[in-house]
């Protein structure tokens, strides 16, 4: 049997929400399956003025590396309009990050793991911290959870959204 890995990752969209999360968890289910998905979130548009962004964290297990779960990621967000030559800070269709990869520190081939993101924003620490808390960041040895306890997301106001994601 295959060695399986442990792999998070974060999603997020301010353009017609609902429909390309949807359409990006169906086919994260599809090519994953066994998607463990963490509470919704409403957020503000970070680095630029725009529509709310919804996000969340899904967490599965693949035998696949981390260079071909990042293509995959990039080609679902394709499939579902995203434009990658759009500045780092615009509105977005979908976006999908591959947060955490096991205990994997790699920063080359256009992949960053651990993420940047997870410790500087609420919208990343607070729902991998719901579905992850006893994970330990492979950079700081601590937990996601003790990340979170001491994340101070004043500046980052985030609404908890009752929201279902049907995955067939």
């Amino acid at each position: 049997m295959k060695n399986l890995h442990q792999v998070y990752v974060g999603i997020g969209s301010n353009i017609n929400r609902h429909k390309h999360i949807s359409n990006g968890l169906i086919q994260l289910n599809e090519k994953f399956e066994q998607l463990h998905l963490s509470s919704v979130y409403m957020t503000k548009a970070v680095g630029f003025d725009g529509d709310d962004f919804y996000n969340l964290v899904a967490g599965f297990r693949s035998p696949m590396n981390a260079t071909a779960i990042e293509q995959i990621l990039k080609q679902i967000e394709r499939e579902n309009g995203r434009d990658h030559q759009q500045a780092k800070f615009s509105a977005r269709t979908l976006d999908i990050d591959l947060l955490l990869f096991d205990d994997l520190i790699l920063h080359q081939h256009g992949i960053a793991v651990p993420r940047d993101e997870i410790l500087k924003y609420a919208f990343v620490l607070k729902p991998l911290a719901e579905i992850a808390g006893a994970v330990i960041h492979p950079e700081t040895g601590q937990s996601i959870q003790s990340h979170w306890d001491s994340f101070d997301p004043k500046e980052q106001s985030m609404q908890k959204l009752e929201l279902d994601f049907n995955l067939n």
